[in-house]
């Protein structure tokens, strides 16, 4: 299965740009190839997950993937698809970020393969001890200005601004792949289109200070179908750590893709067969109400990330929040409610005042200002449009303690989508 990589990345839509000759060398047997990952942040996102899948995919296929951790370049900062220079992060922030992202990139990939087991390597190893003359003389001198002023990523910021310290990125990361291809036999580094020009200054030192050949292959930039940047949502970045996004919401993320979006993520980011996936594209254009491939693909990459339990949890979460039952509500914990209702409007309520038990009308208004004025609270009572926790309401109703999930939350309802939550203090 070796020589299948290209194909693979192919059927997938994953193949961008290659330099001749790559399809070729994979052929010969298995082959190391890399790809990095800057360490600006103590977690990976789904953006990130793209390259994540590029090494299975390749390790799947036999090859030995690198996964490359930037400990020196994440204290540059690369310009490539940047307007502005980054802040740059502390060593120790950069140690602990360093760390984190290990741990995550350990879930995907087998370390421990009697064949093609997968490796991780810090660029912070080769550099802590090389100085800037040395660097300038041994490396910068294989590299014209010229060359570097046509890459993309240089040319792009030349106008609003562009320091020497971006400016050098490439040549840094230039030297990783060179030292890779010394000291580790990488003969192929992996990346997203906007690092083609990044990618190649590695291949051109390779070959001008060795007379070695090495190779390039980038994958197209994800976009949703709305153009919009692929990995964000409303809240900002999708995040691979349960800390950063919880993972009923980052099941929520996939399985709140369009038709056309799911069947590209079950291309990119699955294990599936093309045929595997061929069929449950198929089988969900006959029948798109019940949202099957979203489904699926949502509870693969769940898994994937957050494992069995956690997707368990967060699938039987979404089903009770898009159910019309009542009794379900009771079944999540206070963690799980608070995040299916993140970004619902809120109020806190004292305890004492639902002892003795409290009017609906006073509850909806004087209390916690779901509703505007008593008027519309009764309106909407007679309309029989009023829920607490799932269940209708009439405008006789008392709350009480009893009435309570988890001993401290109400959940308010009016019509089928405008929600509220009361949290019990005191």
């Amino acid at each position: 299965m070796a020589n299948g990589f290209i194909e693979e990345l192919r059927w997938r839509g994953l193949l961008h740009d290659s330099m001749p000759g790559v399809e070729e060398h994979l052929a010969k047997g298995p082959q190391r190839g890399y790809i990095g990952f800057d360490p600006t942040a103590d977690s990976l996102h789904v953006g990130n997950l793209v390259q994540i899948m590029i090494l299975v995919h390749f390790q799947r296929c036999g090859h030995k993937p690198v996964a490359l951790v930037g400990g020196a370049t994440g204290m540059v900062g690369d310009p490539s698809g940047k307007s502005a220079e980054r802040n740059l992060l502390d060593e120790e922030a950069l140690r602990h970020n360093e760390r984190c992202i290990k741990a995550q990139l350990e879930r995907f990939l087998d370390f421990n393969s009697p064949t093609n087991a997968a490796e991780l390597v810090n660029n912070y190893d080769w550099f802590k001890d090389m100085g800037f003359l040395r660097f300038i003389r041994e490396v910068g001198k294989h590299i014209t200005v010229n060359y570097m002023l046509a890459k993309d990523s240089v040319k792009n910021r030349l106008e609003t601004g562009l320091s020497f310290t971006e400016f050098s990125y490439q040549l840094v990361q230039g030297f990783d792949f060179y030292w890779l291809y010394k000291n580790k036999e990488c003969v192929l580094q992996m990346g997203g289109s906007d690092q083609w020009g990044n990618i190649t200054t590695g291949t051109e030192l390779i070959r001008r200070m060795d007379g070695g050949e090495a190779f390039a292959i980038t994958t197209p930039l994800l976009t949703k179908s709305d153009g919009s940047k692929f990995g964000k949502s409303e809240g900002g970045n999708i995040w691979l750590d349960a800390a950063r996004t919880s993972p009923y919401k980052f099941y929520q993320f996939w399985l709140n893709a369009t038709d056309d979006e799911a069947a590209r993520f079950a291309k990119i980011f699955t294990h599936w067969t093309q045929a595997e996936c061929d069929a449950l594209i198929e089988a969900h254009a006959k029948d798109p109400g019940r949202r099957s491939l979203q489904k699926e693909v949502a509870a693969f990459i769940t898994t994937l990330v957050h494992g069995k339990v956690e997707t368990g949890s967060a699938i039987r979460a979404s089903e009770i929040l898009f159910s019309n039952a009542s009794d379900g509500l009771a079944q999540l914990s206070e963690q799980q409610l608070l995040e299916v209702f993140e970004g619902v409007p809120q109020a806190e309520v004292q305890k004492s005042v639902l002892s003795s038990g409290i009017a609906i009308i006073d509850l909806l208004t004087d209390h916690t200002g779901f509703l505007p004025s008593k008027g519309e609270a009764k309106r909407a009572l007679k309309e029989s449009s009023i829920a607490i926790n799932r269940a209708k309401v009439a405008d006789d109703r008392s709350v009480t303690t009893t009435d309570l999930l988890n001993g401290k939350f109400l959940l308010l309802q009016r019509g089928k989508k405008n929600y509220f939550l009361v949290k019990i203090v005191g």
